[in-house]
């Protein structure tokens, strides 16, 4: 799959994930701010229904009061009924036969005469039926009036008198809480609350609790009380919910789950993203290391098989000087090809940590020292020079010697492989002390890295881009097992560099106590 494939599916599915995402964190705020309002609306009918009945109960305390007040001065002797229902009996006496009619009225003030049936009976000599019911609906209507001038004398007193009446008189506690509950119940809200009368410049007259303070309070559901009144009597009933927020995210908990699932999809889905391009980017590598392997077997098998052809054809003159050149060449050709070889299979233990290093404490200078005067003759071949600089006052570290010494083998010889063609290399090789540690710098003037290819040139397989030149050969291994031998000595190793002006690997050891 090509590269600019993979950029673009990446990028349709990020961005659908991410719109999704947003798509369902706008649909919870819709959810919250719905069941917000749905609960606003549900406590408003609650307040507003709880306000009338406390309406109606003082209502019905004027009436029940007003009315006995009344039938005990004008000795009336009706009775009253719960709930405001007269109920009068009326007895009629025909040769031993007692009728008893029930007359019920409300008390609003659109009161009209209720009609009266009169019962069919057998009627006394000389008086006929139709005398005797006009005569009880007389006497019943005389009732009805004077009953009716009674309950118009309670309600214009009761509009005179409502209002001067102490707000805290006015509203039972008790009857206010019990409303509160079945109303708010009835509407569907079953969470703690707290309540508050007060007047309307905020002096509390009854609350629920000594400690709750609706001044201090935001989220409060207002309702004010007695409207009819004049406003300076007027009550206002608030209501908090301390858990209203908790409801209100309880409500949309059933989204949770889903962003949950979407979340951990997008990771997994940027997980994978990264390791098919990762996998992509070693696909390719594996490649290049596979042709370079091809590259750098093909060369000292060709040079081996050459000379062998020589010495076995008979037709050529074989002076002893012409064996042993072949001899030479064959035998540096296979060191080559075992050198290849070795460090193919060197990497190839460290990264199945098969490897066992054999740590002692060593002279690091002397190591190297070993290292750079074999070393300083293939240098000087192509016209370098590499100098030293020993510089610890105690040199000695824990390292593994071949291991270690293969590894400034092949920074050294990195540094005549990239060096510069119109400059002659410089190579330097210092070592130096800082506190429990012992540094080693190898420092060339060659072509350099770029700094985008810094972060990359310790990865396995991976060649730093030479441009036009052909002639500099490898696995892209090299700096890969030597980053792999540091860390098993517990060390670090870095690099500066830039392009142009040569590259510098900076190795750092402990050293113990001892």
């Amino acid at each position: 799959m090509k590269k600019i494939v993979v950029w673009i599916l990446g990028f349709v599915i990020s961005v659908s994930f991410v719109v999704l995402l947003l798509m369902q964190l706008r649909y919870m705020k819709e959810m919250s701010s719905m069941r917000h309002q749905e609960f606003e609306d549900a406590v408003k009918r609650s307040l507003y229904e709880v306000a009338h009945q406390l309406e109606l109960e003082e209502a019905k305390w004027y009436l029940e009061n007003d009315i006995r007040e009344m039938e005990r001065s004008s000795n009336l002797g009706y009775p009253i009924l719960e709930g405001g229902i007269f109920s009068q009996s009326i007895t009629y006496m025909n040769g031993g036969f007692t009728y008893n009619q029930s007359v019920q009225q409300n008390f609003g003030p659109s009161a009209t005469m209720p009609s009266l049936q009169v019962p069919r009976t057998n009627s006394e000599p000389g008086t006929t039926v139709t005398d005797k019911g006009v005569s009880l609906q007389q006497q019943q209507l005389k009732r009805y009036l004077t009953q009716k001038n009674l309950l118009d004398e309670v309600i214009f007193s009761m509009l005179n008198t409502a209002s001067e009446r102490p707000l805290n008189e006015r509203i039972n506690p008790q009857f206010l809480a019990n409303e509160l509950q079945s109303e708010l119940k009835d509407n569907g809200v079953d969470i703690p609350f707290h309540w508050v009368i007060t007047t309307p410049n905020g002096r509390i007259v009854h609350t629920c609790c000594r400690d709750f303070n609706p001044a201090v309070l935001t989220n409060t559901f207002d309702q004010t009380v007695f409207h009819s009144d004049s406003p300076s009597r007027m009550g206002v009933m608030r209501v908090y919910f301390p858990t209203l927020d908790a409801y209100i995210d309880n409500s949309v908990n059933f989204m949770i789950p889903s962003l949950i699932f979407m979340a951990v999809l997008m990771v997994t889905y940027v997980f994978t993203l990264v390791l098919v391009l990762r996998q992509r980017k070693v696909t390719e590598m594996k490649n290049d290391f596979i042709n370079n392997m091809t590259h750098e077997f093909k060369t000292p098998i060709s040079t081996i098989s050459l000379a062998a052809q020589m010495l076995n054809d008979q037709s050529l003159d074989k002076s002893p000087q012409l064996l042993q050149h072949y001899s030479r060449v064959i035998n540096d050709e296979t060191k080559r090809l075992r050198f290849q070889v070795e460090k193919v299979l060197q990497m190839s233990m460290f990264e199945r940590q098969s490897t066992t290093l054999k740590f002692k404490n060593m002279d690091i200078d002397e190591l190297i020292y070993g290292v750079v005067t074999t070393f300083r003759l293939k240098v000087g071949n192509i016209g370098g020079t590499l100098e030293t600089e020993f510089e610890t006052e105690d040199p000695f570290a824990m390292a593994d010697e071949m291991h270690f010494t293969n590894v400034i083998f092949n920074l050294m010889d990195n540094a005549v492989k990239y060096k510069r063609d119109d400059v002659p290399l410089k190579l330097t090789v210092r070592t130096w002390n800082e506190p429990g540690k012992l540094l080693i710098s190898i420092a060339d003037n060659g072509i350099g890295i770029r700094k985008e290819d810094l972060k990359k040139i310790f990865e396995k397989f991976y060649r730093v881009h030479t441009g036009n030149r052909h002639d500099v050969k490898g696995f892209g291994l090299g700096l890969a097992y030597v980053k792999k031998v540091i860390l098993s000595h517990k060390g670090t190793i870095r690099a500066e560099s830039e392009l142009g002006n040569g590259t510098k690997f900076i190795i750092t050891l402990p050293q113990s106590e001892e």
